[in-house]
């Protein structure tokens, strides 16, 4: 027989999930797929890469109400995505438009593996021409000292 208080916490924490969906109501089932795929598409701004339909943010849920109200308007996913973009900007989008200053954005990693191939190729070229590195008189003393110890102890 499991005992109250585990039943009690295992419901508690069962629940948890389920008290946080949020009930949306739509005049069509057209609109309902627009809307869900907008929360999906929009960046939650305060949450590190997370969607609008994953945060749990006060924001994002301001943001959830700003699309349905947007949708029920019957206003298009484009307006909406317009409408978002003129307030905050194009980090709401998970996919901004390639522009002047999204540029960066696109072109970083591609610039990065690059200039990161191009690090590691002049190291390996420096490598390979590197010659023997001239010692001093008493560093080459010091070397034969070492040299003779060690073959001492694999004569012995």
């Amino acid at each position: 027989m499991m005992k109250p208080w585990l039943l009690g916490c295992l419901l508690i924490l069962g629940t948890g999930p389920t008290l946080a969906v949020e009930v949306r109501r739509f005049d069509d089932a057209d609109k309902q797929t627009r809307y869900e795929r907008l929360i999906e598409e929009l960046r939650c701004l305060v949450c590190q890469n997370q969607s609008l339909a994953d945060s749990d943010a006060d924001l994002a849920r301001d943001l959830r109400d700003e699309v349905y109200g947007i949708i029920q308007s019957g206003q298009s996913e484009e307006e909406a995505i317009r409408f978002l973009t003129d307030r905050y900007g194009d980090f709401v989008l998970y996919r901004p438009p390639v522009k002047p200053i999204t540029i960066l954005l696109w072109l970083g990693p591609i610039l990065a593996l690059l200039g990161g191939g191009l690090f590691l190729w002049f190291q390996a070229r420096h490598r390979n021409t590197e010659t023997d590195v001239a010692l001093s008189a008493s560093e080459r003393q010091r070397l034969e000292h070492l040299r003779q110890r060690l073959g001492d102890k694999d004569n012995a």
